[in-house]
C-alpha cells in the first residue's frame, strides 16, 4: 500500500457500536503535519471534538480524542484505526476505540471519507 497522507481530507461515521456517539452526521476535517495527524469534527450528538495522535508507515492511525456532546458532557478516548482504500480511492477507516472519560465501554466504528 502507498503510503496515506490523510491533510484535508473529510471524513464521516458510516457505522458504530451502541454506546460510540459518532454517526453520519458526524464530519471529521484531518490534517497531518509529517507523522503527526489532528482533526475537528463535530456533527450528530457532538458539538465540537478535537483529536491528535500519529500516522503509521502503514497508514494505520492511533490518536486520543475528546469532544463535548449536545447534553453538556465532557467525553475523551483512544482509537485504533486500520485503513482500506476504496475502488474509488477513497479511504475508509476501521476503528476500535475505548472511552477513557465520559463514557463507558469500547467499540468499533467505521468513517468514510467523503469528497
Amino acid at each position: 500500500m502507498a503510503k496515506i497522507n490523510y491533510h484535508g481530507r473529510k471524513f464521516s461515521g458510516i457505522t458504530n457500536t451502541p454506546n460510540g456517539q459518532v454517526n453520519g452526521d458526524t464530519v471529521f476535517h484531518y490534517h497531518q503535519s509529517g507523522n503527526t495527524l489532528t482533526a475537528n469534527y463535530s456533527g450528530g450528538s457532538i458539538v465540537d471534538g478535537h483529536m491528535k495522535g500519529h500516522v503509521h508507515d502503514d497508514g494505520s492511525l492511533d490518536f486520543v480524542y475528546h469532544h463535548i456532546d449536545t447534553e453538556g458532557v465532557l467525553k475523551s478516548g483512544h482509537c485504533a484505526s486500520k485503513p482500506e482504500i476504496l475502488q474509488d480511492g477513497r479511504i475508509r477507516l476501521h476503528e476500535k476505540w475505548n472511552w477513557t472519560f465520559g463514557g463507558e465501554g469500547a467499540g468499533e466504528s467505521i468513517v468514510e471519507e467523503i469528497k
